[in-house]
């Protein structure tokens, strides 16, 4: 089943499953976003859960590969400066440097190619920029057997539960960290922001 196909199917329920479990994290996420105003790539948009909690000076384009998720963005966009855009994270319509700062929520553990998603993230960014991660990723080195039995399953409907994300980064030059914090479940869900050189 391809990715597109699964959260056409997802979409109706998206929100029941992941909204109360992120909300506080997606907020302290996007509350790093800087204050000078600027226009911001939200990659993976989804059903707009993030837009509720964005600070208002920004600009914000968000794209997502399936129109049922931004059929369910509209009524969250309220007073936000906001463009849907239906496209292929990992091949983003966008020019290079073309935004000031980027969120991906939830979004590099569904993808197919994380490395390639980030990449073109980091292509998008402006020098200077930021990037900022909320997602589940597996450490190096960490065994965590019942994630790795159930990802076959999982990673051809909805998720993957194997992506490393040092593995991810370190194919993507151009990017830092600039901090790395545990957000949900134990530390498996983590808050990361990457500038971009």
């Amino acid at each position: 089943m391809s990715l597109k196909h699964s959260y056409t199917l997802i979409a109706p329920f998206y929100d029941a499953l992941i909204d109360r479990a992120t909300r506080a994290a997606r907020r302290h996420s996007l509350a790093a976003l800087p204050a000078t105003p600027g226009r911001v790539l939200l990659a993976g948009v989804g059903t707009g859960l993030d837009l509720p909690h964005l600070p208002p000076q920004h600009r914000y384009v968000g794209v997502d590969l399936t129109h049922a998720m931004l059929r369910r963005v509209g009524p969250r966009t309220g007073a936000a400066d906001f463009a849907a855009v239906q496209g292929d994270a990992q091949r983003l319509p966008f020019a290079d440097a073309s935004f000031d700062h980027a969120v991906l929520h939830l979004i590099l553990a569904v993808v197919p190619e994380p490395a390639r998603c980030l990449g073109e993230v980091a292509r998008v960014l402006k020098p200077g920029g930021c990037a900022l991660v909320f997602d589940k990723f597996l450490r190096r080195g960490q065994r965590a057997p019942l994630r790795r039995l159930a990802n076959p399953l999982l990673r051809r409907v909805a998720t993957r539960l194997d992506v490393v994300f040092e593995d991810v980064l370190a194919q993507t030059p151009g990017l830092r960290v600039a901090h790395d914090r545990p957000a949900l479940a134990g530390g498996w869900f983590r808050m990361i922001r990457l500038d971009r050189e």
